[in-house]
């Protein structure tokens, strides 16, 4: 995550100064949000994998820097994570924390496991910096629509200097505890997800094998104690074989293989978790990777 950029003064994060934002990670979710931080007149840097698309960022919006992971914290005194890995938030916390002056706050909206958070937390804390994961929950309408639901955890002090961050693409954020406790909360949260998913999708396939019409049906199950996000946002379009409107399945195949290991570890049933993972993984053998989780549906309709 390498971008050419100059020398600038270190900022270090107290209650009286002003937020210099930065973002790391503009995937689908984290342009919109580092759109949002803009439009707030937070947003000072930059970065991502592909450096041009930070390039772009910046070109688009005026007075941003395209930096790199290693020069983002010149910039900023809270850095944001949106990245995809454990790895990743590893790499880039490191980068951050071998060049952040003391009081720098890092929030990562990453899904990753807890252990890593934690790990993460470390690097900042020996920089003399503070670490919040806050995995996010709403999909790309939420980040668009600045409607995320924020699940954290760490140090409340520093998640209050911060919060104006969080505010500015959030309808709730949650502190669940100390650092990692937001990860297990995005945990439960995928599990739940999964859940949905597998109802929903077997039930419409069901739907459509009876030719029940989707143009009534959805909206009788909507207004009823079947209604749900998953149902409402995504109902049609599967139906309709549309599979690139939002959350890949590959990543929360990847999710849930983190969800596995902490209900492992708890002693809890692993039902949904183990069913889903083994459909969505025939669903990336098929070459389905990157199509929204609703293609599940694929595989609960009559096989031919």
């Amino acid at each position: 995550m390498r971008f050419a950029c100059g020398p600038f003064p270190f900022f270090a994060l107290n209650p009286m100064q002003a937020i210099r934002a930065g973002f790391v990670g503009l995937g689908a979710m984290g342009w919109s949000m580092a759109a949002h931080l803009h439009q707030r007149g937070l947003l000072t840097a930059v970065a991502n994998r592909s450096p041009e698309k930070a390039a772009r960022f910046a070109a688009e919006h005026a007075g941003v820097v395209a930096a790199s992971a290693e020069t983002i914290s010149h910039y900023c005194n809270v850095v944001v994570l949106c990245v995809s890995a454990d790895a990743d938030v590893l790499a880039v916390s490191a980068a951050i924390a071998a060049n952040a002056a003391p009081g720098c706050v890092v929030i990562d909206h990453s899904t990753v496991s807890s252990a890593t958070a934690r790990q993460a937390a470390m690097l900042l804390q020996g920089a003399g910096g503070d670490f919040v994961d806050a995995p996010v929950s709403g999909g790309v309408e939420g980040a668009k629509n600045g409607k995320l639901a924020i699940m954290a955890g760490g140090d409340a002090a520093a998640l209050d200097r911060a919060r104006p961050v969080l505010e500015a693409y959030a309808a709730r954020i949650s502190h669940m505890g100390a650092v990692g406790a937001g990860q297990n909360t995005k945990a439960v949260n995928q599990v739940l997800i999964a859940g949905i998913a597998q109802a929903v999708t077997e039930g419409l396939a069901l739907g459509e094998a009876l030719g029940l019409d989707a143009a009534t049906l959805l909206p009788t199950l909507g207004a009823g104690a079947a209604g749900n996000w998953f149902l409402e946002k995504r109902g049609a379009t599967m139906l309709a074989d549309q599979f690139s409107v939002g959350f890949k399945l590959g990543l929360l195949h990847k999710d849930l293989g983190i969800v596995r290991e902490l209900a492992l570890a708890a002693g809890t049933d692993r039902s949904v978790i183990d069913k889903s993972l083994a459909d969505y993984a025939e669903l990336m053998a098929r070459g389905h990777t990157d199509d929204d989780i609703s293609a599940l549906i694929r595989l609960k309709r009559p096989k031919t």
